[in-house]
C-alpha cells in the first residue's frame, strides 16, 4: 500500500513525496484511516515506527477542509509531548508536512524565554505543540486558550506519566471544554495501569485500537548483547568498545546526570569527542550537543533517560547502556534510538554485579535472553547478585527477631526466694517490672520549693 491509497489530500501527498515517503509504516497504515474518519485512536507502537506522521497527516487534512473563523483564529489542535527535544522534532515534522498549506504551527516548551513563544502565539495559529509545564504556565497567564481544541494528541503517554506529568496533564484536560465532536489521538509505547486509566477517561467507547508490535518488545532488527563487568572497569571497557572502527557514532546512556557528565569527561580526556545531555543542561546546551552529534562534530553523545525518547537520529548504528536501567521499559526506549525505520542497529549493555536483577527483569519483559559477550577484556570478577525471593519481616537487617517471651526466658536467672520460684511465670509481674525500671530524674524548676509530705 502507498500513501496515495489512504485518501490523503494532494498538498499533503506532495509534501510527503518531497520528504521521500511513499509507503506508510504499519502504524501509519492502520492509524491514518480511522483518524481521517474522525474516530478516537489508541496507537501502541515502539519508538521509531513513524507515529508522528500517523497523527500529523489526519490533523492537517481535517484542518485544511475546515473554514477558518474570521479575525483571530483559535487554536484548533494540541499535541502534548513530554520532552523539549521531542516537541521540537514534532514541530519540524508538522512544518514539513504543512508547507503547501496555510496551516500555522507554533511550539512552546520550558527552559527558554517565553517571550518569543508568546509573539508566535500572537500571530494566530492552528496547531500547537507543547510540553505540559510551559503550556500550563502560559494558560495561567492568559496567553493560551484551549477551549476550542478540536483534535487533542497525547504522545508518548507512558513516558509522560513516568516523568511525573500526570497532574499537569489533568490540568490541561480540564482546560479543554468537553465537546462531542472532539477527537483524541492517544499514542504510547507501553500500556501500564496508569496509562490505561487515562485511556478509559479520554477516549470514546468506539475508539480504534492499533497495536503494531507486542507491548514492551524490542525492535527485532536490533542486535543486543551484554558485557558482564565490574564497576571500576566500565570506563576501560567503554574505551575499548569505542575503538572499534565500525562505531562511527554512539549514544551512551547513564543512569544519573553526574554519571553522564563524568563519562563524557573521561571520553574527552581519552581523545574521543563527546558531550553530555541531561535535565541540568539548559536548552541551548542540549540543542547544541544534539546538533553537533547529528552533524558529526562529536562521535559520542552521553544521555540520561530524559533523552531516551527525545532523540531522533537517522542511521544511528550503536546504543550503549553504560548503566543498566532499573525500569525494563526504559531499556526498550533506549535501544529504540537505533534500528529505526526498518534499519538494523546494535545495542551493548554493561552490567555490573548489583545490576544483574535489572538485567533479568529486562529479559523477562522483552521475552528473550540477551546474549553475553565472550570477547570481553574486563570480565566480571565479583559474584553476580542474582534476584532473590522476597524476605519476610523477620529477615530485615540480617537479624532474626526473637519473641518477647523467649527473650525474658533467656535472661540469666538470679537467686530468688522459694515462694517466688514456685510462682514463676514467663512474664514478670507488675512489681518486678517496677523494681527493674530505672527511676527517672526530674529537674526542679529554679525557685520551686520542695513538696511537703502529708505527714508533715
Amino acid at each position: 500500500m502507498e500513501f496515495s491509497q489512504l485518501g490523503i489530500a494532494p498538498d499533503l501527498l506532495r509534501a510527503l513525496e518531497d520528504i521521500g515517503y511513499s509507503v506508510p509504516s504499519p502504524i501509519q497504515e492502520q492509524a491514518i484511516p480511522p483518524s481521517l474518519e474522525g474516530r478516537d485512536v489508541l496507537g501502541l507502537a515502539q519508538t521509531g515506527t513513524g507515529k508522528t506522521c500517523a497523527f500529523a497527516i489526519p490533523i492537517l487534512q481535517k484542518l485544511i477542509g475546515e473554514e477558518r473563523l474570521p479575525g483571530f483564529p483559535p487554536i484548533r489542535s494540541l499535541i502534548l509531548t513530554p520532552t523539549r527535544e521531542l516537541a521540537i522534532q514534532i514541530y519540524d515534522s508538522f512544518c514539513d508536512y504543512a508547507k503547501y498549506t496555510d496551516i500555522k504551527c507554533a511550539l512552546v516548551y520550558g527552559g527558554v524565554s517565553q517571550y518569543p513563544q508568546i509573539e508566535a502565539l500572537g500571530e494566530g495559529i492552528d496547531v500547537l505543540i507543547a510540553t505540559p509545564g510551559r503550556l500550563n504556565d502560559l494558560c495561567g497567564q492568559g496567553y493560551i486558550d484551549l477551549s476550542d481544541i478540536e483534535i487533542f494528541v497525547l504522545d508518548e503517554a507512558d513516558r509522560m506519566l513516568d516523568m511525573g506529568f500526570l497532574p499537569d496533564v489533568q490540568r490541561i484536560i480540564t482546560r479543554m471544554k468537553y465537546a462531542e465532536n472532539k477527537q483524541t489521538l492517544f499514542f504510547s509505547a507501553t500500556m501500564p495501569k496508569d496509562v490505561q486509566k487515562l485511556v478509559d477517561h479520554l477516549l470514546r467507547e468506539d475508539f480504534e485500537r492499533v497495536e503494531v508490535t507486542p507491548q514492551s518488545t524490542t525492535v527485532e532488527a536490533i542486535e543486543q548483547s551484554v558485557y558482564l563487568v565490574d564497576r571500576e572497569n566500565k570506563k576501560n571497557l567503554l574505551l575499548w568498545v569505542l575503538r572499534d572502527p565500525a562505531i562511527a557514532s554512539a549514544l551512551v546512556f547513564s543512569r544519573t546526570k553526574i554519571g553522564a557528565d563524568r563519562v563524557a569527561r573521561d571520553l574527552r580526556r581519552a581523545g574521543i569527542q563527546a558531550e553530555a545531555i541531561h535535565g541540568d543542561k539548559n536548552q541551548m546546551e542540549r540543542q547544541k550537543a544534539l546538533n553537533d552529534f547529528k552533524n558529526g562534530k562529536i562521535s559520542v553523545l552521553v544521555a540520561t533517560d530524559i533523552a531516551a525518547r527525545g532523540i531522533d537520529i537517522s542511521e544511528l548504528s550503536h546504543v550503549i547502556n553504560y548503566d543498566i536501567p532499573n525500569e525494563p521499559e526504559n531499556y526498550v526506549h533506549r535501544i529504540g534510538r537505533t534500528g529505526r525505520a526498518g534499519m538494523s542497529g546494535i545495542a551493548f549493555s554493561f552490567c555490573q554485579a548489583d545490576e544483574v536483577p535489572y538485567l533479568r527483569a529486562i529479559e523477562k519483559t522483552i521475552g528473550k535472553k540477551i546474549e553475553v559477550e565472550e570477547a570481553n577484556p574486563y570480565p566480571m570478577q565479583e559474584e553476580p547478585k542474582e534476584p532473590r525471593g522476597r524476605r519476610g519481616r523477620s529477615g530485615r537487617g540480617g537479624r532474626k527477631r526473637t519473641p518477647k517471651a523467649q527473650q525474658v526466658q533467656a535472661e540469666p536467672q538470679t537467686a530468688a526466694p522459694a515462694e517466688q520460684t514456685a510462682e514463676h511465670t514467663s512474664e514478670p509481674s507488675g512489681e518486678q517490672k517496677k523494681k527493674r525500671r530505672r527511676p527517672r530524674r526530674r529537674r526542679k524548676p529554679s525557685g520551686e520549693k520542695p513538696a511537703q509530705s502529708a505527714e508533715a
